[in-house]
């Protein structure tokens, strides 16, 4: 003998079929975000080498503006970063401003950006040595502390990779070599930015 079934329950599992056939209720565009116009903003924190100081790690802020569509982007930027190291003498502080004009070359993927930055500019470096001891001692003047500025011209390479988040804001993330002529040597040194960016 066979049961009939209710109206009610065939009527509950026709709708709940599609609903389960649907998927998930996430939808890929959860996240929307904009592409943007010629404008893009942006700063972050930046770690690298001393432009002068042979040894250390640099650490501080920079951000940039750059104008212009893919493929090609030009800008200026400009990084304040500092270093501190310390001998059985003196204690040496290093602090670089660094001030660039880019040229970049950029391919949009999707949500992603990629490319490479050349910079060339100029980095005004100050230095300031302590003696270490030096005021216990008695010692004043030159003879406890020394001070000096330098402007030496420098030129960065950088690979570039931003994502748009939501909206117009972007994760970006850059990163490679760098080189200053200091002394009339030339120093190599690598630099790292993570940072936002706004692109309206």
């Amino acid at each position: 003998m066979t049961r009939a079934v209710p109206p009610l329950v065939l009527a509950v599992l026709a709708v709940a079929r599609p609903a389960a056939a649907d998927g998930p209720a996430l939808a890929s565009d959860s996240f929307p975000y904009q592409r943007g116009g010629d404008l893009r903003v942006d700063g972050g924190l930046v770690v690298g080498f001393p432009t002068a100081l042979p040894t250390g790690l640099s650490r501080g802020i920079g951000g940039g503006v750059t104008f212009g569509h893919c493929p090609l982007r030009w800008g200026a930027r400009a990084a304040w970063v500092t270093a501190t190291e310390s001998t059985l003498a003196w204690g040496v502080t290093h602090s670089d401003l660094r001030l660039r004009m880019t040229g970049s070359a950029q391919q949009d993927i999707g949500r992603g950006s990629f490319g490479l930055r050349l910079g060339a500019g100029g980095t005004l470096v100050h230095e300031t040595r302590i003696r270490n001891q030096g005021e216990r001692a008695g010692l004043t003047g030159s003879d406890l502390e020394t001070r000096a500025f330098a402007m030496v011209p420098a030129v960065d390479l950088e690979g570039i990779v931003a994502l748009h988040v939501a909206g117009p804001w972007l994760v970006t993330i850059s990163g490679g070599p760098s080189a200053a002529l200091v002394a009339s040597d030339l120093h190599g040194s690598w630099t790292a930015e993570l940072g936002v960016a706004w692109q309206p």
